[in-house]
Formats: C-alpha cells, sequence, structure tokens
C-alpha cells in the first residue's frame, strides 16, 4: 500500500502525516508512506488544497486534517 501525504510542511500537514503513521501502526499494515511537497506534484494528483491525503492513486481527503478513526477505515 502506497499513502502520500501532501503538503508544503506547514502544522497541519505534519499532524496530517503522524495521523496516518499512526493509523498504519495501528492496523499493523505494511505501508509506504510518502511525503509530496512540490505544489507541481500535488497538482498533478488534481489537488488544489492541503493537507491532503492519497491511498494507492485514489484521493481520500483534501484541505483537512483526517480523524485518525477514518485514516484507519480507508485503509482497512
Amino acid at each position: 500500500m502506497e499513502v502520500k501525504v501532501c503538503g508544503p510542511g506547514c502544522a497541519s500537514c505534519e499532524k496530517t502525516q503522524k495521523i496516518v503513521e499512526a493509523a498504519i501502526a495501528a492496523k499493523g499494515i505494511e505501508a509506504s508512506v510518502i511525503k509530496v511537497s512540490d505544489f507541481q506534484d500535488i497538482a498533478k494528483l488534481g489537488i488544489f488544497s492541503t493537507p491532503a491525503v492519497v491511498i494507492d492513486g485514489q484521493v481520500k481527503c483534501v484541505g483537512r486534517v483526517p480523524k485518525q478513526s477514518e485514516v484507519e477505515d480507508w485503509i482497512g
């Protein structure tokens, strides 16, 4: 599983990454977490507001920090 956390590195983006990592650990699954901070790369994903979470190419959350329970649901 590939999880991308998109954002320039602001506090909300950092919090989102920590939540994603905690959800993966809680579920005990294998996943790579990739930080995408280049705005052109983020725009190529169709995202124009950050933070955002993309799981296996599917945009799950844009413009807000998700709850850990949401992320756990997304990753199964």
